[in-house]
């Protein structure tokens, strides 16, 4: 049986989109399910390839039981596309750099935001909290865990 295989982005893969593999892997963990899914994360920008997750996003990330283990990397349109069948960004900046690098209507179709997928509807955006205060990172797990929760319901 193929796997599900789900890709998370924002800029530069160090908060919100390592946050969101952490957590929607928490999701099918628990579930279950998570033998039937692949999920990974990368960047829009190269800024911290090869690079742990921000402390500050670990450390928020840690007090709700979730590890943020990947190592960033930057999105590559001629293999990500063709290998992930959800591409979910977290932004509409890193949404727009992404329909700029897909080749077709097939590409342009496995795009989401993540906030597509949320149940509050109070964000359209999971904001970047690279340089706020501790707020942002609560903040950011608030949504990618109620979106990710939401996103697994549309998928499974």
């Amino acid at each position: 049986m193929d796997k599900t295989k789900v890709l998370f982005v924002c800029q530069g893969n160090i908060c919100r989109s390592p946050s969101a593999e952490a957590v929607f892997n928490g999701l099918i963990k628990k579930a279950g399910i998570g033998k039937h899914y692949e999920v990974d994360s990368a960047g829009t920008s190269a800024y911290h390839v090869g690079e742990q997750a921000d402390r500050r996003m670990q450390s928020h990330a840690k007090r709700r039981n979730y590890n943020l283990t990947s190592i960033s990397r930057q999105f590559d349109p001629h293999t990500d596309f063709d290998y992930f069948d959800y591409i979910i960004g977290m932004d509409d900046y890193n949404m727009h750099s992404l329909k700029n690098t897909a080749r077709n209507g097939d590409d342009l179709n496995k795009l989401y935001k993540m906030t597509d997928f949320s149940s509050d509807g109070r964000y359209d955006e999971v904001p970047d909290p690279y340089y706020g205060g501790a707020d942002g990172f609560e903040l950011v797990l608030d949504l990618l865990e109620d979106a990710c929760e939401g996103l697994l319901r549309k998928i499974s």
